[in-house]
């Protein structure tokens, strides 16, 4: 165990040290010289460090901290204010403290106070700002508190054991009036009832679809168009809706290292997503949170697993769909099997919402086989090489134009076996806003399904 005199010389700033052996000096060069008045300056020099270091040591006392965040979820890229309130417990006045609050890089630099002789049950109330720069869940603390000397020579630190959660959630985004069924999606009973509210004869109809009830067939529609149709009814927006969210690291242009995050604004958007997986997750976020105010049960979907809310009562609320969502990362899963064999158990009647990386022809008809049946799902396929910006060596930028184009060949197989298919499908990229990728969802699907459901031939 160390001493008096080691833990005393442990607590010496820098400046004490510096005086300690400066008195060092004068009190050799006085007892070579024989300057006895030089001596005397010298043991006053080391007196003084020493004197703080033993009043400092002596000194007890009690402190207690406590937060409030507000608000408790911060949006990525948003801010949040923290009241941080210091408790004098002891009797006495506490001396100069420097506080310093512990504070994850992610959330903006830590901050420091300095508060002077605190009165015994006294409080001291702090504020300070942080800064979601990244999606995640992240914790404030412990404080971190420094009893120095009045004249700075002497320094004790003690760390607290207190600290208070912040979660960055991904961003709701608004997706304005559009949007699939977006003219029966204005919540309350609208958005439960069927779109068969009209009379016998201008029932909404569509064509036949391999995989629908032959119940469903409306047959005066069927004898005046010449083809099968049946009746066309809103259950999927009212019932059950599924979000199919692409997590796997090989799908996607991650963002890497301290550049994470920091995208320059653009025209549309003053923190835009750093990668392709961000935008997934911040759309999964939005279309997510539109489907339970339009009345949908919400379940999503990773290729790594299900989402699960904390409350078994079938569907995630909203502040569950973003705390959820708030720790998911890139998987490591090759491909989307695991998540299709969930979906096909779990998505029932409902729509889905696929929200994809790189997808390939391959992985399209494995989608398509999960989900055989008469509802029309949509999927938003994202450009990742659009991500890739322009930093690029030049001694690289042709392989990585031509992985590039076969990206986009492989993106176009597989939006073309999904239209077949009867899905909606729409590609996204780096400069495309939510809201303009969700307008084109509803303008696509105004045109009827291009053929049965099912994987063409």
């Amino acid at each position: 165990m160390r001493g008096p005199v080691a833990t005393a010389l442990s607590s010496l700033t820098l400046r004490g040290r510096c005086l300690v052996a400066a008195g060092l000096t004068l009190l050799a060069l006085g007892v070579l010289l024989g300057e006895r008045p030089l001596t005397q300056i010298a043991v006053f020099v080391l007196a003084l460090p020493l004197l703080s270091a033993a009043t400092v040591a002596r000194r007890r006392f009690r402190v207690s901290s406590r937060r409030t965040v507000s608000p408790s979820r911060v949006p990525r890229g948003g801010s949040a204010e923290v009241r941080l309130e210091v408790t004098n417990s002891s009797q006495g006045a506490g001396g100069l403290w420097l506080l310093a609050e512990s504070v994850p890089a992610d959330l903006g630099p830590s901050p420091e106070f300095v508060v002077e002789r605190l009165a015994g049950g006294g409080t001291a109330s702090l504020q300070y700002r942080v800064h979601g720069l990244r999606r995640g869940h992240f914790r404030l603390g412990p404080l971190r508190l420094r009893l120095v000397d009045p004249f700075g020579l002497v320094l004790r630190s003690v760390t607290g054991i207190d600290s208070a959660p912040v979660v960055v959630v991904p961003r709701v985004l608004p997706l304005g009036p559009g949007g699939p069924a977006g003219g029966h999606g204005g919540g309350g009973q609208g958005a439960r009832r069927s779109f068969a509210v009209h009379g016998e004869d201008d029932v909404s109809t569509r064509a036949y679809r391999h995989g629908d009830d032959l119940r469903k067939v409306h047959w005066r529609a069927t004898a005046r168009t010449g083809e099968l149709m049946v009746r066309l009814e809103e259950r999927p927006w009212r019932a059950q809706a599924t979000v199919l969210l692409d997590t796997r690291s090989r799908a996607h242009l991650l963002a890497r290292g301290r550049t994470a995050g920091h995208r320059p604004p653009t025209a549309h958007d003053d923190a835009p997503p750093a990668d392709s997986l961000e935008w997934l997750i911040e759309a999964a976020a939005s279309i997510g949170t539109e489907l339970i105010r339009r009345g949908a049960v919400l379940r999503v979907v990773t290729d790594a697993g299900e989402l699960t809310p904390t409350e078994h009562r079938g569907g995630l609320g909203p502040g569950e769909l973003l705390d959820r969502l708030a720790a998911v990362g890139p998987s490591r899963v090759s491909g989307l099997g695991p998540g299709l064999d969930l979906l096909a158990r779990t998505a029932g009647d409902g729509p889905v919402v696929a929200l994809l990386g790189a997808l390939g022809p391959d992985e399209a008809a494995e989608l398509v086989r999960a989900r055989s049946g008469p509802i029309t799902d949509l999927a938003v396929l994202t450009d990742i090489g659009s991500w890739a910006g322009t930093g690029v060596p030049p001694a690289r930028r042709s392989s990585s134009a031509g992985a590039h184009a076969e990206l986009t060949r492989q993106q176009e197989a597989a939006a073309e076996l999904l239209r077949a298919s009867g899905w909606q499908v729409v590609a996204a990229g780096a400069e495309d806003s939510l809201a303009s990728v969700w307008a084109r969802l509803a303008r696509h699907g105004l045109a009827p399904a291009p053929g049965p459901r099912g994987v063409p031939a």
